[in-house]
């Protein structure tokens, strides 16, 4: 992408990177990790043309969290819209940040949480 001069990078992390919960220390830790290292390509890649973006999802109903059963539930009513995100809802915000419609955005972390990251 950098020798072609444009390309988009997004990175998928967890509203988890950014508050402490118990059990998902690891987890938690190396999403935060990821958010750090998606500001850092963007300021190395970004001359290049290539931009760089996270989206940080909250509870998202899908194979893998199917075993929380309740609990993904119970998560999610903690944010504003107290509801469960769909993988389409997640996949809605990775594609903007792919496209030319966010041309101007790069370094941005894009929560898709149902308003966690405001409470």
């Amino acid at each position: 992408m950098a020798e072609r001069g444009h390309g988009a990078i997004v990175n998928v992390t967890t509203m988890v990177a950014t508050f402490g919960m118990a059990g998902m220390a690891l987890y938690g830790s190396s999403k935060a990790a990821l958010q750090l290292l998606t500001r850092s390509w963007a300021a190395e890649f970004g001359p290049s043309g290539v931009r760089v973006n996270t989206v940080s999802p909250g509870p998202t109903r899908t194979e893998g969290t199917t075993p929380m059963g309740h609990n993904l539930d119970n998560l999610a009513a903690t944010a504003p819209l107290n509801r469960v995100a769909t993988a389409a809802e997640i996949a809605a915000g990775i594609v903007f940040l792919a496209s030319d419609a966010a041309a101007m955005v790069h370094g941005a972390v894009l929560p898709i949480d149902g308003g966690r990251l405001a409470v």
